[in-house]
């Protein structure tokens, strides 16, 4: 497990010729939630993820849990972990005293972002000593933290862009400014994935663009979260879950249509490396993985129920 904030890839990965992972997680608001992500931690870490990634409320609202989810993640679990960091609400000394927060701590890597917006708050607005967006934040955190740095990517235009290439030429400003790879939102359709990267290497981003995968825990709840997110769900999904009788074969549905996905994005499209927002939950996770050859051990009675 690489310790200095590099992506292991392609050979490197769990299983010969499997793809090398990653997985979101947010910082637990009850002790119940906190239980949840450490058993999905140790669920998934067996896996050998090249790091987790931790979110981060607007304006520092998690800043303590956040933290806290860190060091848990890293101290008792001995992973490598990203710490995420947002724009939002927040002063520049703010965000930057969090970012050192992070290193002291041996985060090995941030995924600096713009953030959205409050809720019930249309537009983004940046503190009056707050950072403009992303591209200033990375600016700064290259200048002053020294961390390498992730940043967030749209296969779909994100909802503030009036097209790909707008989106496309963000990405490549916030590279530019100092990041080193990319995560994308995640999507459905794999032809979306690949147009996008085609039109970052034609603009000349030559950084790692990882895919980030969904598997779907609840299929009304993501319907919700992707018309948020500008993300779009394919008319085929929605009849397919509607087909579902019960809650296993949903689960089942989710797992087969999200390996199915990554082993294309694997076999036809080079992809060495996949990351996967998991929600704090492994059990969907860890089977699409699984079935990718991240980890060949058999699925215990527990994990398939």
């Amino acid at each position: 497990m690489a310790d200095n904030g590099d992506i292991e890839t392609g050979d490197e990965a769990d299983g010969a010729g499997a793809p090398s992972v990653s997985f979101e997680f947010f910082p637990p608001a009850t002790p119940e939630m906190a239980y949840r992500l450490w058993s999905s931690a140790t669920a998934l870490g067996p896996l050998g993820p090249s790091f987790v990634s931790v979110t981060y409320g607007a304006g520092g609202t998690t800043r303590r849990r956040t933290l806290d989810a860190i060091g848990a993640l890293r101290g008792n679990a001995g992973l490598n972990v990203a710490g995420h960091l947002t724009c939002v609400g927040a002063t520049r000394e703010e965000t930057l005293e969090t970012a050192r927060a992070y290193k002291e701590m041996g985060v090995s890597r941030i995924v600096a972002l713009r953030g959205d917006p409050p809720k019930g708050v249309e537009k983004f607005e940046p503190h009056p000593d707050g950072f403009a967006g992303a591209v200033e934040l990375i600016e700064a955190l290259a200048r002053e933290i020294g961390l390498p740095m992730a940043v967030s990517a749209y296969p779909e235009p994100h909802p503030e862009a009036s097209s790909m290439h707008d989106d496309v030429e963000h990405l490549k400003r916030k590279i530019d400014a100092g990041a080193d790879m990319a995560i994308t939102q995640f999507f459905f359709e794999n032809e979306d994935f690949y147009r996008f990267r085609d039109a970052c290497a034609a603009a000349g981003v030559d950084a790692p663009i990882l895919p980030g995968m969904l598997p779907i825990e609840n299929f009304t709840k993501m319907v919700s979260f992707a018309a948020r997110c500008g993300a779009s769900v394919p008319q085929r999904l929605h009849e397919l879950f509607n087909k579902a009788e019960d809650r296993e074969t949903e689960k089942l549905l989710a797992a087969t249509l999200c390996a199915e996905q990554c082993e294309d994005l694997i076999e036809r499209g080079g992809v060495d490396h996949l990351h996967f927002y998991t929600l704090n939950t492994a059990t969907l996770t860890q089977k699409v993985c699984r079935a990718l050859g991240v980890d060949r051990a058999p699925l215990s009675l527990a994990e398939v129920g």
